[in-house]
């Protein structure tokens, strides 16, 4: 996998759309698009959440490369 392809998939990892990945390449949104495409067929995979889940499966992508938003999951335990 190519350098972008790993950081659309980080940027996708971490909740960001395909705009605000554009935003962060600088590319727009239909190399985004053709990024995530090529991303997908090298994983073998046909969605995001795969792709995300596979990446991180094969070492691609790290845990330490997803951050959870503040307060993510707060008050979790309380609703059971």
């Amino acid at each position: 996998m190519t350098r972008r392809e790993i950081e659309a998939l980080r940027l996708v990892a971490n909740g960001h759309t395909n705009r605000a990945i554009g935003g962060h390449l600088g590319v727009g949104v239909e190399a985004v698009n053709s990024l995530m495409q090529s991303a997908f067929r090298k994983l073998r995979v046909h969605d995001r959440a795969q792709a995300v889940a596979v990446a991180l499966r094969l070492g691609i992508l790290s845990l330490e490369d997803v951050t959870v938003p503040e307060g993510a999951n707060a008050g979790w335990r309380n609703s059971a």
